[in-house]
Parts: C-alpha cells; sequence; structure tokens
C-alpha cells in the first residue's frame, strides 16, 4: 500500500481537481497507475454512487470480504500516517502533527471491524431464533474540523464492517485532508477486491451541503460529530441520528492521589493534539490541601503557570466573548489548537517547546472553568474536599454527559464521582485520552455519542437489528 512522496503529492492534487469522466461526474485522482474515486460535484451524485456500491457490497460481498477490505485499508493508513496528519495541520492550522499521528494510527489499529458484529441465537421445543447485524444502507457523516482525517477513518471502519457505504460531508475548512484520506480509504477498497465508491464526499462542502445531506431521501441514517447546532439540526431531521457534541470535561485530583502522575497525565491530556479533542480535560479541580504540591509537579510535567496578571492578559487575547463569571464565553478562533509557546508570545512571553500548556489558577465562578477553549491553556481552581470538587466538576460539565475524570486512591470516590457524572467516558487515574484506549484497553472511536446515548461508536451502532424465527424446526435434541 506503499506510496513513494511524488505519487502522494500527486494524489492531494489530483484528488482536488474537478476531473470529470464521461459517465457520471466523478471526480478521479490517479497515483502510481491507480484510479482513487469518491469526490463528485454534486450530492445527488454522491448518494447515487455510494447506494450503488452498497448494494453490491450487501449483496455480492461475503462477510470475509468485508474482513479483507478492512485489512486493506488499515494497511493504507498505518502506510500513510504522517502524510496525512501534516496535510491536517497544514489545512486546519490545528494541533500538532506527533499527535496527529498517534491518533490516526489509534483509529486505524483499535477501530472494530467485522469482528464486533456478533449473532445471537435461541433454539427450544419450537425452533430457533436469530439475531444479526443488518446494514441501515447509505450513511450521511458530518465531520469536524478538530478531528477530520480521524472521524473518517474510525467511520469508514464501522460502517464498512457493518455493510453500508458512506457519504462524508467534510468541514469546509478541512475538506482537502478529508478528500485525500477518503480517496486513499477508497484505493484501499477497490484494491482488496471491494467496490468503488464504499465512501464519497462532495468536492464543495458548505453549510448548505451539510443541510441538504440531512434531507435527502438516499441517506438511511445519520451520523453527526460538531457542536450544539448542527446535532441539533440532525436530530430534527426525521432520521435516525447517532450524535457526537460538544463536551467540557473536568479533571478532579483528591488528597489521596498520586499527585506527581496525577500531574503528569493531567498535562500530557490535557495538551494532546493542543486540546482540540472534545475528550480532553478541560478544567483542572483540586481539593486545597494538596493543590500546591499538585500544581508544583504540573510545572515539572511542562505546565507554564500564568500569574494573575498573565491570567488576565491571557483572557483578553483568547476570550472573542467574555460572557462574565460563570457563563460560557466565546473563545477567538485565532488560537484554537495552538501551541502552548504561540499563545503566550501573544502577551509577550516567550518559552521553548518544552512548554506543553499554560495553567490558569481561577475562582470557580471564572468564566474559563465554564468554556470549552479548544486550546493549552487549562483553568485550575481549588476546593475544599472532594464533595466540592465532585459538585464544581459536575456544573461546570454542563451535563453534556461526555468525559470526566478522577485521580485519587478511594474505590468510593471513584464509583460516586462516575455516578454523579454518568459521562460517555470517565477515566480513574489516566489521562482522558486513556479513555480512548490510548494508553487504555479497549477499542477507539472517534464519535463518541453522548447527545444520542451510543458513547463510543463501532459497526454495532451502524447496524439495524434484524431477528429471523425458524419455527418448529432444525431442533435435533
Amino acid at each position: 500500500m506503499s506510496m513513494s512522496q511524488a505519487q502522494l503529492s500527486a494524489l492531494v492534487q489530483r484528488v482536488l481537481q474537478r476531473v470529470e469522466d464521461g459517465g457520471g461526474g466523478r471526480i478521479a485522482a490517479v497515483a502510481g497507475g491507480g484510479t482513487v474515486e469518491g469526490v463528485y460535484p454534486t450530492l445527488d451524485a454522491a448518494v447515487a454512487a455510494a447506494n450503488k456500491a452498497q448494494q453490491t457490497l450487501e449483496w455480492h460481498r461475503s462477510m470475509a470480504d468485508r474482513s479483507r477490505i478492512i485489512e486493506a485499508m488499515r494497511a493504507m493508513m498505518r502506510d500513510n500516517l504522517e502524510t496525512i496528519a501534516r496535510l491536517a495541520v497544514e489545512e486546519t492550522g490545528l494541533g500538532r502533527v506527533d499527535h496527529k499521528v498517534i491518533k490516526n494510527r489509534l483509529v486505524t489499529n483499535k477501530t472494530p471491524g467485522t469482528e464486533d458484529l456478533t449473532s445471537q441465537v435461541w433454539t427450544g421445543d419450537h425452533g430457533l431464533t436469530l439475531y444479526e447485524f443488518a446494514p441501515w444502507g447509505v450513511i450521511g457523516a458530518i465531520c469536524p474540523t478538530t478531528n477530520p482525517s480521524e472521524t473518517v477513518i474510525c467511520n469508514a471502519i464501522g460502517m464498512i464492517a457493518a455493510g453500508n457505504a458512506v457519504v462524508f460531508q467534510p468541514h469546509p475548512s478541512a475538506k482537502r485532508v478529508t478528500h485525500l484520506t477518503i480517496g486513499l480509504l477508497n484505493r484501499a477498497i477497490v484494491s482488496a477486491g471491494g467496490p468503488p465508491d464504499l465512501i464519497t464526499t462532495i468536492a464543495e462542502p458548505t453549510m448548505d451541503t451539510a443541510t441538504a445531506l440531512m434531507k435527502h431521501p438516499g441517506i438511511r441514517l445519520l451520523v453527526v460529530t460538531g457542536g450544539p447546532g448542527v446535532v441539533k439540526a440532525a436530530m430534527a431531521s426525521g432520521k435516525k441520528t447517532i450524535a457526537a457534541g460538544p463536551g467540557n470535561p473536568p479533571s478532579l485530583c483528591d488528597e489521596t492521589a498520586d499527585l506527581e502522575k496525577a500531574a503528569r497525565d493531567m498535562v500530557n491530556g490535557a495538551s494532546f493534539d493542543n486540546n482540540i479533542i472534545c475528550c480532553d480535560e478541560k478544567e483542572f479541580i483540586a481539593v486545597a490541601s494538596i493543590a500546591d504540591a499538585l500544581k508544583g509537579h504540573m510545572r515539572q510535567a511542562g505546565a507554564f503557570e500564568a500569574d494573575a496578571d498573565q491570567t488576565e492578559r491571557l483572557m483578553k487575547a483568547i476570550l472573542a466573548t467574555d460572557r462574565g463569571p460563570g457563563q460560557h464565553s466565546d473563545v477567538n478562533k485565532k488560537f484554537v489548537g495552538k501551541d502552548a509557546s504561540v499563545i503566550l508570545r501573544e502577551i509577550g512571553i516567550n518559552v521553548g517547546p518544552e512548554v506543553k500548556m499554560v495553567l490558569a489558577e481561577v475562582n470557580r465562578n471564572h468564566t474559563l472553568l465554564h468554556t470549552e477553549q479548544l486550546m493549552p491553556v487549562i483553568p485550575f481552581t481549588r476546593v475544599r474536599d472532594f464533595h466540592e470538587g465532585l459538585e464544581l466538576a459536575r456544573e461546570v460539565e454542563h451535563g453534556y454527559g461526555h468525559t470526566s475524570s478522577i485521580h485519587s486512591r478511594r474505590i468510593d470516590r471513584m464509583s460516586e464521582m462516575a455516578r454523579v457524572m454518568n459521562t460517555a467516558i470517565f477515566v480513574k487515574n489516566g489521562a482522558h485520552y486513556s479513555g480512548l484506549g490510548e494508553g487504555g484497553e479497549g477499542p477507539t472511536s472517534f464519535t463518541i455519542a453522548h447527545p444520542t446515548g451510543e458513547g463510543l461508536t463501532y459497526a454495532r451502532h451502524f447496524s439495524r437489528m434484524r431477528r429471523c424465527a425458524l419455527v418448529d424446526a432444525l431442533r435435533i435434541v
């Protein structure tokens, strides 16, 4: 599956060109003698092509064929992790190349495929009943600018494993990397004997095309990753919707924690890909008796602690609208996903690459505690005890139900916080990314459907349950 740099460069350029073939308006990209397909000038053409491919997959390819296709997709992504990561940073200006390589590798290797689809069987005096996972057909999926390639990779693996095709709506500011990822995946699918166009997209994504995708009669299921607005629109579409929305994940540290490890995990988690992942730590809450010691370990782990004056100047830079104490404010998009050094330079502070994030101690009503900032400037506040910390964690998480964590040696506190927060991801004594399977156990997904209740989504969630009953037959006992 490996491609030379020259072939990849040609692919990147050609996949963005509108080179229509004579049959159906497909936009093709040629690389190394092969044809990469999937980018179409109109939504209708993209849906029609995906529908044709899905019927071929469902009716003329076996489960073993699907497994081979998935393995080919994984191999193609492994060979091109850095190319995709570099293009994502270049195009969007968000995050870090080394961390995007980690994220792309994670979804490539740990997104479940056909092994996630386990049939159930009941037998008895009256025959046999079988439950199996059936495909929806063509899925419409809306991607974020924060994790464009990661979302495409994990969703494509799960959706195709379940027998579907998918039409992706890229974020307009990430269309190049989305198109490239789709092109590479389609190339891998065809190389493994799968039909072309199992993954399609449109050349010029806009808000209008996103709305049209949600309403298109050829789309059976919507899978949406984005803010409250797009989630609300999808759920009002009348279609079955799996929605991944916003989060504001708190991390609480009590007096029993291993403070050195907790500090390291909290700094590494909050700075991962410059904090643009929705499940990253967005605020730190510490019991007062250990707060100073914890901050000391955080500084050793790569945090720059801003003093009160520096924090005030930072707020003027990174907030576009400050709605005041206890309120969610609007961040300055100029600094979303940027390195800590870039953000500090804005207020006249020069630091080296060893600084991973900015730590700002604030009171419990500070706007930054209540705002999903998506940048490595993390508020820190102290509380009297665990229960006050838990109350504050629940308040600043806003009931999104996305992600939360605790650093503690008390099992009872871990259990209490897990129940109270009721988040799709709950991490005990680790960085939040361990809840995605990076440094933690279990499979991964970058579509975390907390608004609709699926949590981390896999092939089974992109399936319909089909029950088949064979009555008064096949009983051999």
